[in-house]
């Protein structure tokens, strides 16, 4: 953060703060609301999922808004910085286990499920005898054809520009990063406002390409394997490029308002570091959802 204290030797505690609680609030709203969807109670569920979304924002806005002032005010210095790193580095490893999950059960969905269920291996008397002409291929919403027949998104058009797009916002953000321990901040405002674009348009295309996916080739999350892991995959990567895009903007009216300096910005580096990570999951699901 921006102008630690003076005084290295002494850590700063931040006053009793009613923020974790409006979260855990928020978070059970949000929680309790959505299973209520899942089982088709939309009475009770939309407006449960809506307020906690509501609180939860409530929460971001005046947790954000108090780290923020008492960065501001000098309150933080190289020991608090280096709590906030190690902060950010185990909160991107926990993100890193998050979509391992979801990568890991694409995989065992392909790699030994639906080869079981086709009579491959282990899997032959389970063919024969419970699932007889199954075929094991991929993609496939399973044996019973769950949902329907559907049609692929193909990897090189929106999916191909996407990624372009997200490697295109790596570079800007560093140009901006560059930029900012030279202290040309007009030139921060500039490559910063760039990646927050790209990452705009990337979620516009992704929009785009899940309501041609339900109207026009039927897939959906209800499409068996494959939709409900194409979906979980590629629904939580964007909402991590929306969250991370609000993050950029929080950070452009920061670095606006001058908050950080040449030598001391890990505002700025920590949402950085959550951007990168953001592109190469993307890399990653682009690789093996789209590609393979």
């Amino acid at each position: 953060m921006a102008n630690p204290a003076p005084d290295p030797g002494i850590y700063y505690v931040p006053h009793s703060s009613k923020w974790p609680l409006v979260g855990s609030i928020g978070l059970f709203l949000m929680l309790a609301g959505f299973a209520n969807l899942m089982n088709g109670n939309k009475t009770l569920g939309m407006p449960m999922t809506f307020a906690g979304i509501a609180v939860i924002l409530v929460m971001f806005w005046g947790w954000f808004r108090n780290v923020i002032s008492e960065s501001v005010r000098g309150l933080y210095n190289r020991q608090v910085d280096f709590s906030f790193r190690m902060g950010m580095i185990w909160f991107i490893f926990s993100e890193i286990m998050f979509f391992a999950a979801f990568f890991g059960a694409l995989f065992y969905a392909r790699v030994l499920s639906v080869p079981w269920l086709g009579g491959i291996g282990d899997g032959e008397l389970t063919n024969i005898y419970i699932w007889s002409g199954f075929e094991a291929a991929w993609p496939t919403s399973g044996p019973e054809q769950v949902g329907g027949e559907y049609g692929l998104i193909g990897a090189w058009g929106i999916p191909l520009l996407n990624t372009m797009l997200l490697l295109a916002s790596g570079v800007t953000l560093t140009i901006a990063h560059h930029a900012l321990k030279a202290g040309q901040r007009t030139q921060v405002l500039i490559w910063l406002g760039a990646t927050i674009a790209l990452g705009a348009i990337f979620l516009y295309f992704q929009m785009y390409e899940y309501v041609h996916a339900y109207r026009d080739l039927n897939l959906t999350l209800g499409s068996g394997v494959y939709g409900s892991t194409f979906f979980m995959l590629t629904g939580f990567h964007g909402v991590h490029v929306t969250l991370g895009t609000i993050m950029l903007i929080v950070i452009w009216f920061r670095c606006l308002k001058g908050h950080f300096s040449k030598d001391d910005h890990f505002g700025f580096e920590a949402v950085a570091w959550y951007w990168h990570f953001v592109d190469v999951v993307w890399l990653i699901l682009f690789i093996f959802v789209y590609v393979l």
